[in-house]
């Protein structure tokens, strides 16, 4: 208290209860219109704090003020998209940036204005007590920054041939029945061939691919109905639509092609990636295309991820433009995963469980790609087939997909991590070691209590 009893607020007294570990760093409070930035303590009594415009001049300014202030390492909370330009003009100029997740500090108490809240970022900051977020180098952020936009035209995209499906469901075409997709190369060309005018069903099941199941008098029972123009036209626009999305997700992947590459070490830019042990997954990628986007992004990570059964080349284009080819910022496997959410939380409070909920954090991108990766290769021959279909019988779907996918994750890491090559051993490979396994804990319990394991006499 001064000499008139009132008590000082001041923050120097709390500063003195907790160890310095860099006094030359800063905090900011982010927003949409404005920018309070909080630099080292000079003195005991006066807060070192001013407040910015989100121009770009006026965060070139922060920099500079930031500079004069000597700060070296700044703190900031990722706040909606509003700390991506400050955060770029910052790195840029060399600063060290920590990108804090709000989440660490929403329980603070005594912040009531963005004053408080970037002098509490400073202070915390600077005793070494926020924990940075997982952010990629620039040039991989590029990257992600393109296959995330082009996410959205894939979602775009889906619910184009939604429309379209509507349309046809209306008139009672049913194409999606004759047909497996409307956006397949038969499906397309009996919907270009509505638009155009054609109404004969015949007609329109001849243009069938030869290898559709289905002949044309069947896909032809599925074409007859109702041609009402305000449906037609709808049909025309959503069809349009589709186009203009194909076209614009064309333009993504030609461009994250140029990306990659220039990304691409000069020593392995003429090199070809070693060949797929998979023959079945051999040859899917030469029948696609595919197999100059696995040697593009081999030649990015130096590791083959399309190896593991279930990575398509979309799901390694996803993992490495999300993280990078280096993974070094997760120390162990086990951070990785929990960074992705796959690692089951386990809280208790008090000896009793409490009711599981998601923390929040992490990568939800890659961790839905490997969950649909773990989808597929529960449906083929491998070890990581056996494996789903062993959790899938005993705990359900939905904990097998979450086994699964962390399973690939670690694969992931290991493979991009320490170089290791993944080699599918076999479903009936799996299935021997865990019986072999499971027997041996059978024994190792029945010796607990005294007894002995004897097999049954063959027959």
């Amino acid at each position: 208290m001064d000499s008139t009893g009132t008590k000082k607020k001041n923050r120097g007294s709390v500063l003195g209860r907790l160890p310095v570990i860099q006094a030359n760093v800063a905090g900011i409070d982010l927003a949409s219109t404005e920018h309070w930035v909080a630099g080292p303590i000079n003195n005991e009594s006066a807060a070192n704090v001013r407040k910015f415009g989100t121009r770009t001049h006026e965060l070139i300014a922060i920099a500079e003020w930031l500079k004069e202030q000597g700060v070296v390492s700044v703190a900031m909370e990722s706040t909606g998209v509003y700390w991506i330009p400050l955060y770029e003009v910052l790195e840029s100029r060399g600063f060290e940036v920590i990108l804090v997740n709000a989440r660490q500090l929403s329980h603070v108490p005594g912040r009531k204005t963005d004053m408080l809240d970037c002098q509490w970022l400073q202070l915390l900051h600077s005793c070494g007590l926020l924990q940075a977020s997982f952010r990629p180098k620039e040039s991989i952020c590029r990257l992600r920054s393109l296959q995330r936009q082009m996410a959205c035209f894939v979602a775009a995209r889906t619910r184009a041939i939604q429309w379209m499906q509507k349309a046809l469901d209306q008139m009672n075409i049913q194409v999606h029945r004759a047909v497996t997709e409307i956006n397949g190369k038969t499906g397309l060309a009996i919907v270009r061939a509505i638009v155009s005018g054609q109404r004969d069903a015949m007609v329109l099941a001849e243009l069938r691919d030869k290898r559709c199941k289905k002949n044309a008098t069947e896909i032809a029972s599925y074409l007859r109905g109702n041609w009402r123009d305000d449906h037609l036209f709808n049909l025309k626009m959503a069809l349009q639509n589709y186009d203009h999305i194909e076209e614009m997700i064309a333009r993504y992947e030609k461009e994250l092609q140029i990306q990659i590459d220039a990304l691409q070490p000069p020593e392995r830019r003429e090199q070809s990636a070693p060949t797929t042990p998979n023959n079945q997954k051999k040859h899917y990628f030469t029948a696609r295309g595919y197999e100059e986007d696995r040697t593009r992004l081999w030649r990015l990570s130096g590791a083959d991820l399309t190896r593991i059964d279930g990575i398509s080349t979309d799901a390694a284009r996803i993992v490495l433009s999300e993280v990078g080819p280096d993974v070094t910022a997760f120390p162990t496997e086990k951070h990785f995963v929990s960074w992705l959410r796959l690692s089951p939380r386990s809280s208790v409070s008090g000896g009793k469980q409490l009711p599981k909920k998601r923390n929040g954090t992490g990568s939800t991108r890659i961790a839905s790609v490997l969950r649909m990766s773990a989808l597929s290769v529960g449906r083929t021959n491998t070890a990581l087939g056996a494996l789903y279909r062993r959790l899938a019988r005993r705990r359900g779907a939905d904990l097998a997909i979450f086994a699964t996918a962390r399973r690939l994750a670690t694969l992931i890491y290991r493979t991009l991590r320490f170089g290791q090559e993944y080699t599918d051993e076999g479903a009936d490979a799996y299935d021997a070691r865990f019986q072999a396994q499971r027997l041996r804990n059978l024994q190792a319990n029945a010796a607990q209590i005294g007894y002995q394991i004897v097999p049954l006499p063959s027959s």
